[in-house]
């Protein structure tokens, strides 16, 4: 029987605080660091092709292996996260991230490359990402919307500044000392960080399975758990829709005869305004509610999809991929807040982690799809299309949320609708 509790402030005044928004700014900085792991593949696709000399499916596949290591540890750093706090998670993560990408540079072959990325890199990189974000959700209250979009910026912005760095450093010192380069920067920057996060929340914050921290039902049992695999399957068709234009841009600007510098410039102006778009729907889930912030992003999403046809010009390709960056950030924060919604405080590192390590997967699924029609068809037009079908379905995943979770928490909550009007 699900039993619903309301639970007084914090004596100390942590939730909604001054330390609170520090904690913000440093797992901010954690999880942009740690998201170099995400994007360097997506700055040196071409250069990985000819290096190796194998088919851009084959070197999108160390994308996928990336993307898979993540969508396993997301839910482990989560677990992990749940039980010993959010420093033990951050520390595995950094320590495997900077030993994957020292291996990653030593790598003779793509199936050496592609290993260390999946088991090092990916898992690595998955504790400043979901943990993070999970974590974050729990300190804020008045303002959670903003706050959980703020610590979801962290991957766009490593979005923004990595394609900067790595993508002139790999062409004055090659790849391979890039990557070498950035191994010992992630580990001297991350851990010196989590000096802000040693403080944890007041025992009473931290209810038990099945209870809440606030007044509203949350959902369980059969429900909760259907409910789980519904915003999971959302997680994987959102990415693989988006996966088209943050994977292959750059080898999509290179194969037009602009260049990949230019590529670099286009990915890292989609997630600079990708923070944009993070943040203000942020500011609308406080205001409308998650799930309708969902939709309209969704939505406007699968619009910007259809936008890269008639965009073959340089200028043109520059304003679809702004327009692309500012509606397609508001999905994934909904979903952390939607579980932080439906489910106790004491299960957020692991729920979060399982819905956002669905979204990786479908960045994976997305990024090597992608690769295997362009070899496929030698364009990327039927790319898009395939990523357009995705994020209908994604679109109606949001609209069947939109009407049947009120009274999904309602029934939680043991009350009849009927009774409600």
């Amino acid at each position: 029987m699900l039993r619903t509790i309301s639970v007084r402030p914090s004596p100390t005044g942590e939730v909604d605080s001054a330390y609170a928004r520090w904690r913000l700014l440093a797992s901010v900085l954690i999880s942009t660091i740690g998201g170099v792991g995400m994007w360097s593949i997506a700055v040196v696709l071409p250069t990985l092709q000819a290096d190796f000399g194998v088919s851009r499916a084959d070197v999108s596949l160390a994308y996928t292996a990336v993307m898979f290591g993540a969508v396993f540890g997301g839910p482990a750093m989560g677990w992990l996260s749940d039980r010993l706090g959010i420093i033990a998670a951050v520390v595995a993560g950094a320590v495997m991230l900077a030993l994957g990408l020292a291996l990653a540079s030593q790598a003779a072959t793509i199936w050496q490359f592609t290993l260390i990325h999946g088991l090092l890199i990916g898992v690595g990189t998955s504790a400043s990402f979901g943990p993070i974000i999970a974590d974050i959700s729990l300190w804020f209250e008045q303002r959670r919307g903003v706050a959980v979009a703020i610590a979801a910026c962290g991957s766009y912005l490593a979005g923004t500044v990595w394609p900067l760095v790595i993508q002139p450093l790999s062409q004055s010192v090659g790849w391979r000392h890039a990557y070498l380069g950035i191994a010992v920067f992630c580990l001297c920057s991350m851990l010196p960080l989590l000096f802000a996060l040693r403080r944890r929340l007041p025992q009473e914050r931290r209810a038990r399975p099945g209870q809440s921290d606030l007044s509203h039902a949350k959902v369980a049992g059969g429900a909760g758990n259907r409910l789980q695999l519904l915003l999971m399957l959302a997680g994987v068709s959102c990415c693989v829709a988006m996966a088209m234009p943050q994977v292959h841009i750059v080898a999509y600007c290179t194969d037009l005869g602009y260049g990949p510098a230019r590529g670099a410039e286009m990915l890292s102006l989609m997630f600079g305004t990708g923070i944009i778009s993070r943040i203000g729907f942020g500011w609308i889930a406080d205001r409308i509610g998650p799930t309708p912030a969902l939709l309209v992003s969704s939505s406007l999403q699968a619009v910007s999809l259809l936008a890269y046809f008639g965009a073959n010009g340089l200028t043109s390709l520059y304003a679809v991929t702004a327009v692309f960056g500012l509606v397609q950030g508001g999905i994934v924060p909904t979903y952390a807040l939607i579980v932080r919604e439906c489910y106790p405080p004491s299960e957020a590192g692991t729920r979060v982690g399982l819905v956002l390590s669905s979204t990786l997967a479908g960045m994976a699924i997305g990024g090597w799809m992608s690769g295997a029609i362009f070899d496929a068809t030698l364009s990327y037009r039927a790319a898009f299309l395939n990523g357009f079908a995705w994020n209908l379905l994604n679109t109606t995943i949001a609209l069947w949320l939109l009407f049947r979770l009120p009274r999904l928490k309602t029934r939680a909550a043991g009350v009849s609708p009927a009774s409600l009007s």
